[in-house]
């Protein structure tokens, strides 16, 4: 019965998987929490910044 309901989850998710409509949303997803992430990690907002205000002072 469990074995069912897991079979059966796993075929939804690689027909959700395959379609180009899904696959396009989870890109989009992905794209929008990877920028969040990449604001949050203090490390990485140094680097942004610190590259940022190079490029300004070229400028």
């Amino acid at each position: 019965m469990a074995l069912d309901a897991i079979l059966q989850a796993f075929v939804t998710m690689n027909g959700l998987a395959t379609s180009p409509i899904v696959l396009l949303a989870l890109a989009l997803i992905g794209a929008y929490l990877g920028t969040r992430v990449v604001e949050v990690i203090p490390f990485t907002r140094r680097i942004i910044e610190r590259r940022e205000t190079q490029a300004a002072e070229r400028e």
